[in-house]
Protein backbone atom coordinates (compact mmCIF):
# COMPACT_ATOMS: atom_id res chain seq x y z
CA UNK A 1 0.00 0.00 0.00
CA UNK A 2 1.37 3.42 -0.94
CA UNK A 3 2.09 6.03 1.70
CA UNK A 4 -0.72 8.19 0.25
CA UNK A 5 -3.23 5.35 0.51
CA UNK A 6 -2.10 4.50 4.05
CA UNK A 7 -2.42 8.14 5.12
CA UNK A 8 -5.88 8.37 3.54
CA UNK A 9 -6.96 5.17 5.30
CA UNK A 10 -5.77 6.46 8.68
CA UNK A 11 -7.56 9.78 8.23
CA UNK A 12 -10.76 8.01 7.20
CA UNK A 13 -10.63 5.50 10.08
CA UNK A 14 -9.67 8.24 12.51
CA UNK A 15 -12.58 10.35 11.30
CA UNK A 16 -14.99 7.47 11.83
CA UNK A 17 -13.64 6.91 15.32
CA UNK A 18 -13.98 10.60 16.10
CA UNK A 19 -17.52 10.65 14.74
CA UNK A 20 -18.35 7.59 16.84
CA UNK A 21 -16.97 9.21 19.97
CA UNK A 22 -18.88 12.41 19.31
CA UNK A 23 -22.17 10.74 18.35
CA UNK A 24 -23.51 10.28 21.91
CA UNK A 25 -22.69 13.90 22.75
CA UNK A 26 -24.45 15.14 19.63
CA UNK A 27 -27.43 12.92 20.40
CA UNK A 28 -27.87 14.51 23.83
CA UNK A 29 -29.14 17.85 22.61
CA UNK A 30 -30.34 20.28 25.24
CA UNK A 31 -33.95 19.70 26.27
CA UNK A 32 -36.16 22.64 25.31
CA UNK A 33 -38.14 23.72 28.36
CA UNK A 34 -40.56 26.63 28.64
CA UNK A 35 -41.10 28.20 32.07
CA UNK A 36 -44.25 30.33 32.25
CA UNK A 37 -44.17 32.77 35.16
CA UNK A 38 -47.10 33.71 37.37
CA UNK A 39 -46.82 37.38 36.34
CA UNK A 40 -44.46 39.75 34.61
CA UNK A 41 -40.86 39.27 35.80
CA UNK A 42 -39.79 40.99 39.01
CA UNK A 43 -37.28 40.34 41.81
CA UNK A 44 -38.76 36.97 42.81
CA UNK A 45 -37.93 35.71 39.31
CA UNK A 46 -34.36 37.04 39.34
CA UNK A 47 -32.78 33.67 40.25
CA UNK A 48 -34.08 32.04 37.04
CA UNK A 49 -32.66 34.85 34.91
CA UNK A 50 -29.40 34.71 36.84
CA UNK A 51 -28.99 30.95 36.36
CA UNK A 52 -29.81 31.33 32.66
CA UNK A 53 -27.28 34.16 32.26
CA UNK A 54 -24.63 32.10 34.04
CA UNK A 55 -25.27 29.19 31.67
CA UNK A 56 -26.22 26.86 34.52
CA UNK A 57 -29.39 25.54 32.88
CA UNK A 58 -27.51 24.99 29.63
CA UNK A 59 -24.77 23.10 31.47
CA UNK A 60 -27.49 20.90 32.96
CA UNK A 61 -28.80 20.08 29.47
CA UNK A 62 -31.74 22.50 29.54
CA UNK A 63 -32.50 25.03 26.82
CA UNK A 64 -34.73 27.28 28.96
CA UNK A 65 -37.11 29.95 27.72
CA UNK A 66 -38.89 32.19 30.23
CA UNK A 67 -42.33 33.58 29.46
CA UNK A 68 -44.27 36.25 31.34
CA UNK A 69 -47.55 35.05 32.83
CA UNK A 70 -51.04 36.40 33.50
CA UNK A 71 -51.75 35.02 36.96
CA UNK A 72 -51.39 31.75 38.82
CA UNK A 73 -54.68 30.44 37.47
CA UNK A 74 -53.55 31.07 33.91
CA UNK A 75 -50.09 29.54 34.40
CA UNK A 76 -51.57 26.45 36.09
CA UNK A 77 -53.96 26.03 33.17
CA UNK A 78 -51.15 26.50 30.64
CA UNK A 79 -48.87 23.93 32.29
CA UNK A 80 -51.66 21.40 32.79
CA UNK A 81 -52.60 21.64 29.10
CA UNK A 82 -48.99 21.08 28.01
CA UNK A 83 -48.49 24.62 26.69
CA UNK A 84 -45.47 24.91 28.96
CA UNK A 85 -43.44 22.19 30.64
CA UNK A 86 -42.92 24.19 33.84
CA UNK A 87 -44.54 27.16 35.50
CA UNK A 88 -44.86 29.28 38.62
CA UNK A 89 -48.21 29.24 40.41
CA UNK A 90 -49.66 29.81 43.83
CA UNK A 91 -49.71 26.42 45.57
CA UNK A 92 -53.37 26.56 46.63
CA UNK A 93 -54.38 27.53 43.10
CA UNK A 94 -52.39 24.63 41.67
CA UNK A 95 -53.85 22.29 44.28
CA UNK A 96 -57.38 23.35 43.41
CA UNK A 97 -56.63 22.81 39.72
CA UNK A 98 -55.20 19.35 40.42
CA UNK A 99 -58.32 18.44 42.42
CA UNK A 100 -60.39 19.26 39.34
CA UNK A 101 -58.37 17.02 37.06
CA UNK A 102 -55.53 19.25 35.87
CA UNK A 103 -52.41 17.32 34.94
CA UNK A 104 -49.78 19.08 37.06
CA UNK A 105 -47.61 18.63 40.13
CA UNK A 106 -45.61 20.91 42.40
CA UNK A 107 -41.87 20.19 42.50
CA UNK A 108 -40.47 23.10 44.55
CA UNK A 109 -41.88 25.68 46.95
CA UNK A 110 -40.78 29.26 46.36
CA UNK A 111 -42.80 31.03 49.06
CA UNK A 112 -43.01 29.12 52.33
CA UNK A 113 -45.41 31.80 53.58
CA UNK A 114 -48.44 33.31 51.90
CA UNK A 115 -47.56 36.56 50.09
CA UNK A 116 -51.22 37.52 49.75
CA UNK A 117 -52.54 40.73 51.24
CA UNK A 118 -55.24 43.37 50.80
CA UNK A 119 -54.59 47.12 50.69
CA UNK A 120 -56.97 50.05 51.13
CA UNK A 121 -56.97 53.68 52.23
CA UNK A 122 -57.91 54.30 55.84
CA UNK A 123 -59.54 57.57 54.76
CA UNK A 124 -62.15 55.46 52.94
CA UNK A 125 -63.52 54.35 56.31
CA UNK A 126 -62.26 50.78 55.96
CA UNK A 127 -60.62 49.48 59.12
CA UNK A 128 -60.24 45.85 58.10
CA UNK A 129 -61.79 42.93 56.18
CA UNK A 130 -65.05 43.19 58.13
CA UNK A 131 -65.64 46.45 56.26
CA UNK A 132 -65.11 44.94 52.80
CA UNK A 133 -68.80 44.12 52.06
CA UNK A 134 -70.30 46.60 49.63
CA UNK A 135 -66.85 47.67 48.41
CA UNK A 136 -64.92 47.05 45.20
CA UNK A 137 -61.71 45.02 44.92
CA UNK A 138 -59.45 45.68 41.95
CA UNK A 139 -57.13 43.00 40.58
CA UNK A 140 -56.58 41.01 37.36
CA UNK A 141 -58.99 38.17 36.48
CA UNK A 142 -56.28 35.51 36.83
CA UNK A 143 -54.98 36.79 40.15
CA UNK A 144 -54.54 34.04 42.75
CA UNK A 145 -56.18 36.16 45.46
CA UNK A 146 -59.33 36.50 43.34
CA UNK A 147 -59.43 32.75 42.81
CA UNK A 148 -58.89 32.16 46.53
CA UNK A 149 -61.27 34.94 47.62
CA UNK A 150 -64.09 32.60 48.74
CA UNK A 151 -61.72 30.93 51.21
CA UNK A 152 -60.51 34.26 52.56
CA UNK A 153 -64.01 35.73 52.84
CA UNK A 154 -65.45 32.76 54.70
CA UNK A 155 -62.40 32.55 56.96
CA UNK A 156 -62.89 36.17 58.12
CA UNK A 157 -66.67 35.77 58.32
CA UNK A 158 -68.04 37.71 55.36
CA UNK A 159 -70.14 36.69 52.35
CA UNK A 160 -67.92 36.04 49.29
CA UNK A 161 -70.61 37.63 47.10
CA UNK A 162 -70.66 40.85 49.13
CA UNK A 163 -67.90 42.57 47.13
CA UNK A 164 -67.57 43.68 43.52
CA UNK A 165 -64.46 42.73 41.57
CA UNK A 166 -63.00 45.20 39.08
CA UNK A 167 -60.45 44.18 36.46
CA UNK A 168 -57.22 46.10 37.10
CA UNK A 169 -53.79 45.29 35.67
CA UNK A 170 -50.91 44.77 38.11
CA UNK A 171 -49.29 48.02 36.98
CA UNK A 172 -52.49 50.04 37.57
CA UNK A 173 -53.31 48.94 41.12
CA UNK A 174 -51.78 51.92 42.91
CA UNK A 175 -53.27 54.47 40.52
CA UNK A 176 -56.71 52.83 40.76
CA UNK A 177 -56.55 52.96 44.55
CA UNK A 178 -55.30 56.57 44.55
CA UNK A 179 -58.05 57.72 42.18
CA UNK A 180 -60.67 55.80 44.19
CA UNK A 181 -61.68 53.81 41.10
CA UNK A 182 -61.50 50.88 43.52
CA UNK A 183 -61.76 50.66 47.30
CA UNK A 184 -59.37 47.75 47.87
CA UNK A 185 -56.67 45.97 45.93
CA UNK A 186 -54.90 42.69 46.50
CA UNK A 187 -51.17 42.30 46.02
CA UNK A 188 -48.15 40.29 47.01
CA UNK A 189 -46.18 41.44 50.05
CA UNK A 190 -43.19 41.91 47.71
CA UNK A 191 -44.27 45.45 46.79
CA UNK A 192 -45.32 46.51 50.29
CA UNK A 193 -42.64 49.23 50.51
CA UNK A 194 -43.82 50.85 47.28
CA UNK A 195 -47.32 51.30 48.71
CA UNK A 196 -46.00 52.58 52.04
CA UNK A 197 -44.03 55.26 50.18
CA UNK A 198 -47.06 56.15 48.06
CA UNK A 199 -49.75 56.35 50.75
CA UNK A 200 -47.90 56.68 54.05
CA UNK A 201 -50.03 56.62 57.19
CA UNK A 202 -53.25 56.40 55.15
CA UNK A 203 -52.39 52.89 53.97
CA UNK A 204 -54.44 50.03 55.39
CA UNK A 205 -53.10 46.48 55.06
CA UNK A 206 -54.14 42.95 56.01
CA UNK A 207 -51.80 40.02 55.38
CA UNK A 208 -53.51 36.67 54.91
CA UNK A 209 -50.90 34.95 57.06
CA UNK A 210 -51.77 37.28 59.96
CA UNK A 211 -55.45 36.35 59.64
CA UNK A 212 -54.88 32.59 59.93
CA UNK A 213 -54.57 31.80 56.21
CA UNK A 214 -50.92 30.99 55.68
CA UNK A 215 -51.16 28.73 52.66
CA UNK A 216 -48.03 28.03 50.67
CA UNK A 217 -47.41 30.72 48.08
CA UNK A 218 -45.66 30.44 44.74
CA UNK A 219 -44.33 27.06 43.72
CA UNK A 220 -42.70 25.55 40.66
CA UNK A 221 -45.20 23.31 38.89
CA UNK A 222 -44.61 20.73 36.18
CA UNK A 223 -46.82 19.21 33.51
CA UNK A 224 -47.68 15.66 34.59
CA UNK A 225 -46.80 13.98 31.29
CA UNK A 226 -43.47 15.81 31.03
CA UNK A 227 -42.67 14.94 34.63
CA UNK A 228 -43.35 11.25 34.00
CA UNK A 229 -41.25 11.15 30.81
CA UNK A 230 -38.41 13.47 31.83
CA UNK A 231 -38.03 13.38 35.64
CA UNK A 232 -34.27 13.97 35.41
CA UNK A 233 -34.80 17.15 33.42
CA UNK A 234 -37.19 18.42 36.10
CA UNK A 235 -34.74 17.43 38.83
CA UNK A 236 -31.94 19.28 37.06
CA UNK A 237 -34.10 22.38 36.67
CA UNK A 238 -35.07 22.34 40.34
CA UNK A 239 -31.51 21.91 41.58
CA UNK A 240 -30.09 24.59 39.33
CA UNK A 241 -32.89 26.90 40.52
CA UNK A 242 -32.10 26.10 44.15
CA UNK A 243 -28.46 26.97 43.50
CA UNK A 244 -29.52 30.25 41.88
CA UNK A 245 -31.82 31.17 44.76
CA UNK A 246 -29.01 30.39 47.20
CA UNK A 247 -26.67 32.70 45.28
CA UNK A 248 -29.27 35.48 45.25
CA UNK A 249 -29.92 35.08 48.97
CA UNK A 250 -26.21 35.70 49.46
CA UNK A 251 -26.12 38.70 47.10
CA UNK A 252 -29.08 39.81 45.01
CA UNK A 253 -26.99 42.29 43.00
CA UNK A 254 -25.93 39.90 40.19
CA UNK A 255 -29.43 38.43 40.10
CA UNK A 256 -31.02 41.83 39.60
CA UNK A 257 -28.44 42.68 36.96
CA UNK A 258 -29.41 39.55 35.01
CA UNK A 259 -33.12 40.28 35.47
CA UNK A 260 -32.88 43.89 34.36
CA UNK A 261 -30.75 42.96 31.35
CA UNK A 262 -33.70 40.90 30.09
CA UNK A 263 -36.66 42.94 31.39
CA UNK A 264 -37.15 46.65 30.81
CA UNK A 265 -38.91 49.20 32.99
CA UNK A 266 -37.82 47.91 36.41
CA UNK A 267 -36.56 50.23 39.15
CA UNK A 268 -33.56 48.67 40.89
CA UNK A 269 -34.24 50.22 44.29
CA UNK A 270 -37.81 48.93 44.24
CA UNK A 271 -36.62 45.46 43.20
CA UNK A 272 -34.11 45.40 46.07
CA UNK A 273 -36.90 46.29 48.49
CA UNK A 274 -39.00 43.52 46.99
CA UNK A 275 -36.21 41.01 47.49
CA UNK A 276 -35.94 41.91 51.19
CA UNK A 277 -39.64 41.05 51.61
CA UNK A 278 -39.23 37.91 49.49
CA UNK A 279 -36.61 36.58 51.91
CA UNK A 280 -39.24 36.77 54.67
CA UNK A 281 -41.65 34.80 52.51
CA UNK A 282 -39.08 32.11 51.66
CA UNK A 283 -37.99 31.40 55.22
CA UNK A 284 -39.71 28.92 57.56
CA UNK A 285 -38.57 25.99 59.74
CA UNK A 286 -38.79 23.56 56.81
CA UNK A 287 -36.77 25.59 54.30
CA UNK A 288 -34.07 26.25 56.91
CA UNK A 289 -33.79 22.64 58.12
CA UNK A 290 -34.79 20.38 55.21
CA UNK A 291 -33.96 22.28 52.03
CA UNK A 292 -34.52 25.59 50.30
CA UNK A 293 -37.73 24.96 48.38
CA UNK A 294 -38.98 22.17 50.66
CA UNK A 295 -42.53 21.73 51.91
CA UNK A 296 -44.01 20.25 55.05
CA UNK A 297 -46.55 17.47 54.39
CA UNK A 298 -48.75 18.46 57.34
CA UNK A 299 -48.96 22.07 56.13
CA UNK A 300 -49.81 20.91 52.62
CA UNK A 301 -52.61 18.79 54.06
CA UNK A 302 -53.94 21.86 55.90
CA UNK A 303 -53.94 23.78 52.60
CA UNK A 304 -55.91 20.99 50.96
CA UNK A 305 -58.42 20.90 53.82
CA UNK A 306 -58.90 24.67 53.44
CA UNK A 307 -59.52 24.28 49.70
CA UNK A 308 -62.03 21.49 50.37
CA UNK A 309 -63.80 23.51 53.04
CA UNK A 310 -64.32 26.66 51.02
CA UNK A 311 -64.59 25.58 47.38
CA UNK A 312 -67.06 23.48 45.44
CA UNK A 313 -66.15 20.67 43.07
CA UNK A 314 -62.96 19.72 44.89
CA UNK A 315 -61.93 16.17 44.08
CA UNK A 316 -59.66 13.77 45.89
CA UNK A 317 -55.93 14.48 45.60
CA UNK A 318 -53.07 12.14 46.43
CA UNK A 319 -50.94 14.81 48.06
CA UNK A 320 -47.77 12.70 47.99
CA UNK A 321 -47.94 12.51 44.19
CA UNK A 322 -49.06 16.11 43.82
CA UNK A 323 -46.09 17.61 45.68
CA UNK A 324 -42.91 16.26 47.24
CA UNK A 325 -39.35 17.20 48.12
CA UNK A 326 -37.85 14.39 46.03
CA UNK A 327 -36.40 16.69 43.34
CA UNK A 328 -34.53 18.91 45.79
CA UNK A 329 -30.85 19.05 46.71
CA UNK A 330 -31.07 18.80 50.51
CA UNK A 331 -27.58 20.25 50.91
CA UNK A 332 -28.97 23.65 49.88
CA UNK A 333 -30.85 25.25 52.75
CA UNK A 334 -32.36 28.66 53.41
CA UNK A 335 -30.29 30.59 55.98
CA UNK A 336 -32.03 30.99 59.33
CA UNK A 337 -31.55 34.77 59.20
Amino acid sequence: MSKLHETTRRVFVGGLAGATLMAPRLARAAEKVNLVLNWTPTADHAPYYYAKAQGWYEQAGIDLSIEAGRGSGASAQRVAAGGAELGIADMATALLARSRGSNLSSVMVVYANSPQGFYWLKSSGITGPKDFPGRSIGNPPGDASRLMWPAFARKVGIDPASVKFVNVSPQAKIQALRSKAIDITSDFYNEHDLKVREFGADLGFAAWRDLGINTYGNSVIANGDFLAKKPEVVRSFVRVSQKAFQACVGDIGPGLKALMASVSGLDEANQRNQWTRILELMRDPTTTSVALGALNADRLKEDYELVKAYFENVGAVDLASFASNSFLDTSIKMPAA
